[in-house]
């Protein structure tokens, strides 16, 4: 999922790192200094379109890190708020984020076999929002997704985590819970609104590709790695 276009005016430097709260945290963090970045998946290819199987031999192990520091660097050189396994082409339920919320709260982390609480009636709200995908490149859509959202799972550790977001917070906590079920933003569309989107990304999807390819440079000049 991209990053918000629109940012708070005066962002609050709070942080919650793993749902918790922290006096600080670096703008690229140490997974993205140590990960390589991988090829994100688009649109139409399978394993966008099926359920990720759940994480259970992986907790614990120098392969999962690894997994998610490249998620981190990759997600940072397209510009996004989450990114999830399956959108690097790897079948497992795990997603990063690093994502602020609409009051400016700094969310950072990473989730195993995430489940989303049920909305209730109570204290929530359905809110229309622009929505893209960094599997759908240089599209946007309006996509309803409630203001509140609770996913519980686990971290790379199997340690359970229950992680709380409104806002945009909340919307990326859904999309990328969608793609871990095997769901694009794309099929909450109508026909019509869908047609458009794949319009947009047809028309940017090229331009998106070549920023990455520039951010990536960037990135590995200002880590100190050599092509």
């Amino acid at each position: 999922m991209p990053a918000a276009h629109h940012r708070p005016a005066a962002v609050d430097r709070r942080v919650r790192l793993q749902g918790e709260p922290v006096d600080s945290c670096p703008s690229l963090l140490p997974e993205a200094e140590r990960g390589s970045v991988l090829r994100i998946t688009e649109a139409g290819e399978e394993i966008l379109h099926r359920p990720c199987r759940p994480a259970q031999a992986e907790f614990g192990t120098p392969e999962l890190s690894r997994l998610i520091d490249d998620m981190f660097r990759t997600m940072y050189v397209a510009e996004g708020a989450g990114l999830a396994a399956n959108q690097v082409d790897v079948d497992l339920r795990l997603f990063v984020y690093d994502c602020l919320d609409d009051d400016g709260v700094r969310h950072v982390g990473h989730i195993l076999n995430p489940v989303l609480d049920e909305a209730g009636p109570v204290g929530r709200r359905l809110i229309e929002d622009d929505e893209g995908c960094l599997s759908v490149p240089g599209a946007v859509a309006d996509v309803p997704r409630t203001d509140r959202a609770v996913a519980r799972g686990f971290d790379r550790e199997g340690r359970p985590l229950v992680i709380e977001g409104t806002g945009y917070f909340a919307r990326c906590l859904q999309h990328e819970t969608d793609h871990l079920n095997g769901g694009l933003y794309l099929d909450r569309l109508s026909k019509r609104d869908r047609r458009e989107a794949l319009r947009q990304r047809d028309e940017r999807r090229e331009a998106v590709l070549a920023r990455r390819a520039a951010r990536s440079a960037e990135l590995d000049a200002a880590t100190g790695r050599t092509p």
